[in-house]
């Protein structure tokens, strides 16, 4: 273990339902701010969708870059860019060969909004107004391939498609990548932009959406004995990691260690996870393995809590398998009843907020909580909750469609 390199965090950036930054995202996560609003567009009534509303980013990607480099892009890899940028000069913009700089992110969807606008396009018009760049656009590597572009990165450029489980999943593959030597330096994280009527139908259609029209800003509401589905969201959120002799090197503000990262699979069902938490509890055990530390240490943990009837209490199942009756006493928060559910973007964000809890020292609250269930005993509350002195030892959950499982766990410094 002594020759293993340590990994930490240098940079964050995130826009989100909450924030047009990562700082402006957190400071609106602890003051109890939902990112849900009821959605402005005539494609609502048009296709007479059952949902009416949904977390948008707080601030389009298209205003803060130039129109020419926005043109180019899908809006799931505007926000990437976006997040991107702030991430790395608030790592100190740090100078690295470029050939020891790589590139780990990820996406649940992709370039749907370039796909379906493309399509019409064929269909109302024909062949020769298609935009020549609508593969290189849609393609779920976009964003990817485009960080890699703008910041000169050569190690590698690789992206994870995983559902929800897609960039916690990135955060781990850094992990890897970095002890294994193939880079000094690792842009991580992930996007999605899906806010879409094909997306909202299709979730609505599988009962898996809260159809809380009349109160968007109170839906999600993970935990709570009257949840009744997810509320989708958008965005990207990036890290910016690298070894700890790198950054101690060049002077950088480390945020939190990585100390390890669990990825495993189900195989029960394509949309269901596992009642029994098999998986889940694995990914758990194996981010704790890596780090080499025990349940006992763990001081906060950001749930995945979707704020789905079965989603909710298996989660809680997978972690009391761990934890054993420690589990009720552990601070949890469940952020995604303040930013709805990014998707392929949405373990990225909740790692920034896991830093950040750990190097303030409180856990960010869980809003919208009226009657917990019993079923979901988690330590929530509608408050932030102070983590008190020492050594901080957290970990973040995310589960994806198909059985993904990826957990990453954080250490304070």
């Amino acid at each position: 273990m002594s020759s293993t390199p340590r990994i930490v965090v240098t940079g964050i950036g995130a826009s989100s339902p909450i924030g047009g930054t990562a700082a402006e995202s957190w400071e609106a996560l602890l003051a109890g701010e939902s990112g849900a609003s009821t959605l402005e567009h005539d494609w609502v009534e048009q296709y007479q969708l059952p949902v009416t509303f949904a977390a948008q980013a707080k601030v389009r990607p298209d205003t803060v870059l130039e129109r020419p480099v926005a043109k180019r892009l899908d809006p799931s890899s505007q926000f990437a860019l976006v997040a991107a940028l702030e991430a790395w000069a608030d790592a100190g913009a740090p100078e690295v060969d470029p050939e020891r700089l790589g590139v780990d992110f990820a996406t649940g969807i992709g370039g749907l909004w370039t796909l379906l606008d493309a399509w019409d396009t064929l269909r109302e018009k024909g062949p020769r107004r298609v935009l020549p760049m609508t593969v290189p656009m849609l393609m779920p590597n976009s964003a990817a391939g485009n960080l890699s572009l703008h910041f000169g990165a050569r190690a590698y450029a690789r992206t994870v498609a995983s559902a929800c489980a897609s960039s916690t999943e990135s955060i781990v593959n850094a992990v890897e990548h970095l002890r294994d030597g193939l880079a000094d330096v690792v842009i991580a994280g992930g996007t999605e932009s899906v806010i879409h009527p094909v997306t909202i139908a299709s979730f609505a259609s599988m009962q898996a959406l809260s159809k809380r029209n009349d109160s968007p800003e109170t839906a999600s509401r993970p935990g709570d004995i009257t949840r009744d589905g997810f509320v989708m969201g958008e965005g990207a959120a990036v890290l910016i990691m690298e070894t700890d002799a790198h950054a101690k090197a060049r002077g950088a503000r480390i945020y939190a260690e990585v100390v390890g990262g669990g990825v495993t699979a189900d195989s029960y069902h394509i949309t269901a996870n596992d009642p029994e938490g098999t998986g889940a509890a694995r990914a758990v055990r194996t981010a704790l393995e890596m780090a080499g530390r025990s349940a006992d240490e763990v001081t906060h943990i950001n749930a995945h809590a979707t704020s789905t009837p079965v989603g909710d209490p298996n989660e809680y199942v997978a972690l009391k398998s761990v934890f054993g009756a420690r589990i009720d006493e552990i601070p949890v928060s469940a952020t995604k009843a303040s930013t709805g559910h990014l998707l392929g973007g949405t373990g990225a964000l909740e790692a920034i907020f896991t830093i950040l809890a750990l190097q303030n020292r409180i856990a960010p609250p869980t809003i919208n909580l009226t009657e917990q269930d019993p079923a979901v005993p988690f330590r929530l509350s509608g408050e932030p909750t102070p983590l008190g002195a020492g050594d901080q030892l957290a970990i973040s959950n995310s589960f994806g469609f198909g059985g993904h499982n990826a957990v990453a766990a954080f250490a304070s410094v």
